[in-house]
């Protein structure tokens, strides 16, 4: 009996040395940057492990210094069992942890201000503008400057700020590039903002980090940062594509579908990503949102 708990204990360690191994070999993707919000994150990020270990690090040493000192078998160390009360010890007691969480407050407070989604990177470069759309299970990227529309791909230059408007076309999910930064929640009937930049070309994974389904585990796209001239040959490419995007092809869009392969459309109707939006809210603007989309898609 006992050599069996032994055998289930050695095998149980075996399985964890082998997670750990594993944990090691794959990158920790949210502490390899490639932009300048990723990269104020990571700062973000390990400043406040670092002012957290202040604490962290003297409670484990206490633990095991004390327990070593006032072990049974050291008749030298001090038996006080009358003591209750050291105005000292509760002076640190009380004041260390006030100083950590008023510099973690302010940390967080300013670098919230920095790192706002709707504040805009500052960049000599002119912005690329993407409405990016969640569905099940996939993700619609239109470009209104270049009317076109991508499912789950989305590719701008490097070193070009990519201006986000996001919203849902079904349950809440979260649109999340980890090596650029910012997880942004959207929902249906309402948008939100965000602002990222990468600083040098690469194939980023992007994915919904919110549970939406049974698809959710499928839901990512490839965000690729390229070179400027890369970029308006792919624009060019994807021109030539004979899908076009409108209300019709929307609705076909919209069924779910897992682990949907990328596709490309050559125009896309105006006030798409309007309509998506003011759909879910009914009435009179809903309506005219429609048939301003019914119009001839742009070429």
């Amino acid at each position: 009996m006992i050599r069996r708990k032994a055998n289930n204990i050695l095998r149980l360690l075996s399985l964890g040395a082998v997670a750990l191994l594993t944990g090691c070999s794959s990158k920790m993707v949210l502490l390899d940057p490639k932009g300048p919000v990723g990269a104020h994150e990571k700062t973000l990020i390990l400043a406040s492990i670092g002012i957290m270990m202040i604490v962290v690090i003297p409670v484990f040493f206490m633990t095991f210094y004390f327990a070593w000192k006032y072990r049974a078998s050291n008749k030298e160390a001090t038996y006080a069992p009358k003591w209750s009360h050291s105005g000292k010890i509760e002076f640190v007691v009380w004041l260390v942890p006030t100083v950590i969480v008023a510099v973690l407050g302010y940390l967080v407070w300013t670098d919230t201000h920095d790192l706002s989604p709707y504040k805009p990177l500052v960049s000599g470069q002119k912005p690329i503008n993407v409405e990016a759309v969640a569905m099940d299970w996939k993700w619609l990227f239109i470009y209104p400057d270049q009317h076109i529309a991508t499912v789950n791909q989305l590719e701008f230059p490097a070193n070009v700020p990519v201006n986000f408007r996001i919203t849902s076309d079904t349950v809440m999910t979260s649109f999340f590039i980890p090596r650029l930064g910012s997880q942004i929640y959207a929902m249906a009937g309402m948008q939100t903002r965000d602002s990222l930049l990468a600083t040098e070309p690469g194939t980023y994974v992007g994915r919904n980090c919110q549970f939406s389904g049974r698809g959710f585990s499928n839901m990512q796209f490839d965000a690729i940062a390229t070179s400027s001239q890369k970029f308006r040959n792919w624009v060019t490419k994807i021109k030539q594509s004979e899908n076009t995007l409108g209300i019709s092809a929307l609705k076909k869009l919209e069924k779910p579908s897992r682990d949907n392969p990328v596709s490309y459309y050559s125009s896309v109707s105006p006030h798409l990503f309007d309509y998506i939006i003011h759909k879910y809210k009914g009435g009179g603007t809903a309506t005219m949102t429609a048939n301003a989309v019914q119009k001839k898609p742009h070429a």
